[in-house]
């Protein structure tokens, strides 16, 4: 089975390296944003434009993802949505986002919200490095081999 990926897009940094791993592996890739985005004219990359309201493009893929499809955000709600419908889930750093982990990482970022929503200075996320890059690289091309050998649902 050849998997669709999902590209949580407004902010994601890996979408070159999407398309390099879809082309070379046959994936359709789905680009979701709440505005327009410039995209490979490509017959295997559809764009997606939802409308501005709060969550909009991760309704949109959640709705859609599910076993055999590969999500990629940053958005750790949306990650945990895709999970629970079965969907190999990635960070744009190359972290996989599991079932087993996702309840903590929804508790981390519920925290560092209820923070920064009190005043508290918490800093950002680290800066994207090459190596996060690289990293996803080898978690995406895993996830797509790993599904193409799966056997095909019933």
């Amino acid at each position: 089975m050849t998997p669709t990926i999902y590209v949580d897009a407004d902010a994601c940094p890996v979408k070159d390296e999407v398309y390099r791993v879809a082309g070379r592996c046959g994936c359709h890739v789905v680009v979701v944003a709440n505005a327009f985005l410039n995209v490979p004219r490509e017959a295997w990359i559809e764009r997606v434009v939802v409308s501005d309201g709060f969550d909009a493009a991760d309704d949109w893929i959640a709705e859609r993802a599910g076993a055999g499809s590969i999500v990629v955000t940053a958005d750790v709600p949306l990650a945990s949505r895709c999970v629970k419908a079965g969907a190999t889930v990635i960070a744009p750093n190359g972290k996989p986002f599991s079932e087993s982990g996702i309840g903590m990482a929804l508790a981390t970022r519920n925290l560092m919200q209820d923070l920064r929503e009190a005043g508290a200075v918490t800093g950002g996320p680290r800066p994207f490095t090459a190596r996060d890059r690289s990293a996803f690289l080898g978690a995406l091309d895993r996830a797509v081999v790993r599904l193409r050998r799966s056997p095909p649902a019933s």
